[in-house]
C-alpha cells in the first residue's frame, strides 16, 4: 500500500513538472514552473524510494524525468563555494544596481540603509514601498538626490527608483498604472540608459498574467540601452520572465540564486530553498559583470546587488550575454 501511494504521488509530482513547461498555453500551468527545482527534488527522491520494487521501470522513468527537469534550473542554484570573478573591463567603469523588495513592514529599516550605505550602489531599484518607506527612504535623499517613488493603489506595493547619478537632460522619471513599474533615463557618464523598477503580482489565479499586459506599452517603449530589475513573483525560467523580456526586448540575466523564502523560516534555507523571483534584465550596451546576493536586512527577500558596465556605442556584443562570473556568496554562471 504504500508503494502505491508514493508512486501516486511520483505521478502527480511528474505531472506537475510536465505542466510547468507549458505555462505558455496557459497561466495556471506556468505557477507550477516557479517550484520546478522543489517538484524535481520530491520526485526524485520518490523515484529512487520505488526502485527496488515493482514500480522500478516507471520509478527509473521519473528520476530520468526529474534530473533533466533539474538541469534546466542550475543556472539559479546557490553555490556552495567561491569562485574567482572574472576580470573587470580596464577601459570601462563598472556600476552597481541595488535591487530589494524592501517588504512593506520591515521591522529593521535602518539595517536598509546601512546596507545601502555600506554597497553605495550608483542606482537602486526598491520593491514594496509603503508610506513607512516613503519617511526612511527621505534620510537617504542627500545621497540619492535623484528619485522617483509610485505608489499602489493599496500604499503597500509601490516602487520606487533612487540614483545618485543625473536623470538625463530633457527628461523625466514616469510612475506606471497602480504603481508596478516606474522608469527613468539616466546620464551614466554622458550616456543615457533607461532603468526600471518593477514588481509583478502573484501568478494565477491572482492577477501576474493580466498585469503584464497592461505593462506591455511600458516594456516595449523602453531604450535601446537598458536594466530593469525587480521582483516578479517569477522564476527566470517561468513564462511570465519570459515574456516580460520578450516584450521589452530584454535578456534576462543568469539569477543570483534563491531570493525569497518566508520571512520566519531561517535565513539558510532562503539561501538554499528558496524562490529565486528577483529578476534583472538588460539589453543594448548594458554587460552585466555580476549578481550577488547580500546579506539579511529584515525582508523576505535577500538583496541582490549587479555590477555592469556600458559597451562603447560603436563595439558589438561577443555574445548575447557576454557576462562574468560573480564572486564569492553569489551566482556564478560561464561566458556566452
Amino acid at each position: 500500500m504504500m508503494a502505491g501511494v508514493a508512486f501516486l504521488a511520483m505521478v502527480a509530482l511528474s505531472a506537475s513538472l510536465l505542466a510547468g513547461f507549458l505555462g505558455a498555453l496557459h497561466p495556471a500551468l506556468d505557477s507550477f514552473s516557479h517550484f520546478r527545482i522543489h517538484l524535481s527534488v520530491l520526485t526524485a527522491l520518490l523515484a529512487l524510494s520505488l526502485l527496488a520494487g515493482s514500480y522500478r521501470l516507471q520509478a527509473a522513468a521519473a528520476l530520468l524525468f526529474a534530473i533533466a527537469c533539474f538541469a534546466t534550473t542550475t543556472s539559479a542554484l546557490p553555490r556552495l563555494w567561491p569562485q574567482q570573478a572574472v576580470a573587470r573591463p580596464a577601459d570601462r567603469i563598472v556600476y552597481s544596481l541595488l535591487q530589494m523588495n524592501l517588504r512593506f513592514d520591515n521591522p529593521t529599516p535602518k539595517k536598509v540603509l546601512s546596507l545601502i550605505g555600506r554597497t553605495n550602489p550608483d542606482v537602486i531599484t526598491f520593491d514594496e514601498v509603503s508610506g513607512m518607506w516613503t519617511t526612511e527612504l527621505g534620510y537617504i535623499t542627500s545621497a540619492y538626490p535623484y528619485r522617483i517613488l509610485c505608489p499602489y493603489p493599496n500604499g503597500v506595493f509601490g516602487v520606487a527608483l533612487l540614483s545618485r547619478r543625473p536623470f538625463a537632460a530633457g527628461t523625466a522619471p514616469h510612475c506606471e498604472p497602480r504603481g508596478a513599474m516606474a522608469t527613468a533615463t539616466i546620464d551614466f557618464g554622458g550616456t543615457g540608459v533607461d532603468v526600471a523598477a518593477i514588481h509583478l503580482s502573484w501568478p494565477w489565479p491572482r492577477e501576474q498574467y493580466w498585469q503584464i499586459g497592461e505593462l506591455t506599452e511600458p516594456l516595449a517603449a523602453l531604450g535601446k540601452t537598458a536594466i530593469m530589475a525587480g521582483d516578479c513573483n517569477a522564476a527566470p525560467w517561468s513564462a511570465a520572465v519570459q515574456r516580460v523580456a520578450s516584450i521589452g526586448g530584454l535578456t534576462v540575466m543568469p539569477s543570483a540564486g534563491p531570493t525569497w523564502m518566508h520571512r520566519k523560516l531561517p535565513d539558510f534555507l532562503r539561501r538554499f530553498a528558496g524562490l529565486p523571483i528577483d529578476q534583472v534584465f538588460s539589453k543594448g550596451g548594458v554587460t552585466i559583470h555580476s549578481a550577488t546576493r547580500l546579506e539579511d536586512a529584515g525582508s523576505d527577500h535577500l538583496p541582490v546587488l549587479v555590477e555592469f558596465s556600458l559597451r562603447p556605442d560603436d563595439r558589438e556584443p561577443k555574445d548575447e550575454h557576454e557576462t562574468a562570473l560573480a564572486s564569492s556568496g553569489s551566482s556564478t554562471w560561464p561566458r556566452g
